[in-house]
């Protein structure tokens, strides 16, 4: 079968099954079966696949059309202009929690040498991006899950980040100048809603509880005991978050000066503070 055929073909498929994206999906996966790049793809459409990789190639298509992700299936996601390993035991990495590493980095380049810890770090996209643009900076990273961990510093190519397996801030000793976290933030009864892609991704790092704000009523309840006076807490948010999460932050009244922040699609996507003991 010729490259151009098994593309129409699996294009055909994915979209009777309306997959989104069938044609990226389609390209990117043969492109990873046959270990080239879509460009390849394109100017050897009339080349013949070997059978053992037409073979391979159907069995991962049926993974997409079954709801598994396609990150998942090739093994990486880009962020942050960065290549990361993922698998099932981590959350993929998305475009939106970009605005929330560039506005910790900037909140980091007003330090020296700033302590800083991600808090629910996955796949370590977060904590491995800002060490990458800002290496002065001393980065912790740590999550409930061993398994995730274990994805993250094989991720953390500098080998410079400590990796802590804590339940929030159970196992938590030091203090920082910041704190940032991609927390899980679905309500509960929301996830069975969610595209089927999205539901093979780990519940653990999707659910948020009833509300979708139980690990911000947490993280805000106890981050002052885990900063340095004026440190930051820096939190992405559902689009439609901004008002409760904001609540939480104004009556515990240990933090102030509450931003918000929008992702590329206008969404508001990041709240940032900082503590400063009690506020008045």
């Amino acid at each position: 079968m010729k490259i151009q055929e098994i593309l129409n073909e699996a294009i055909f498929r994915l979209k009777e099954n309306k997959i989104e994206e069938p044609i990226n999906k389609a390209k990117r996966l043969l492109a990873f079966t046959l270990n080239v790049t879509k460009e390849y793809l394109l100017i050897n459409y009339q080349e013949e696949i070997p059978k053992e990789k037409v073979k391979t190639y159907n069995e991962n298509i049926e993974k997409l059309i079954s709801g598994e992700p396609i990150q998942y299936i090739i093994g990486k996601q880009e962020f942050m202009g960065i290549e990361f390993i993922v698998n099932k035991n981590v959350l993929i990495p998305q475009p939106d929690t970009e605005i929330l590493v560039e506005k910790s980095i900037e909140i980091a380049k007003t330090y020296e040498k700033p302590k800083i810890l991600d808090l629910c770090t996955g796949s370590g996209a977060i904590a491995v991006s800002m060490g990458k643009i800002f290496p002065q900076a001393i980065i912790y990273a740590s999550d409930i899950s061993k398994e995730a961990l274990l994805i993250a510093k094989t991720n953390d190519k500098s080998n410079k980040i400590k990796f802590i397996q804590s339940d929030m801030f159970e196992n938590i000793e030091e203090k920082f100048d910041i704190i940032v976290s991609n927390p899980p933030y679905i309500k509960t009864e929301e996830i069975k809603k969610l595209s089927k892609e999205v539901q093979n991704e780990p519940n653990i790092a999707l659910d948020g509880g009833k509300d979708g704000l139980q690990f911000y009523k947490e993280i805000i309840e106890q981050a002052y005991n885990y900063l340095n006076k004026n440190g930051y807490i820096c939190l992405e948010i559902g689009e439609d978050q901004k008002e409760g999460v904001t609540k939480l932050i104004e009556n515990n009244r240990h933090y102030k000066d509450i931003k918000t922040y929008k992702d590329l699609n206008k969404n508001d996507r990041v709240i940032i503070c900082y503590y400063s003991e009690l506020v008045p």
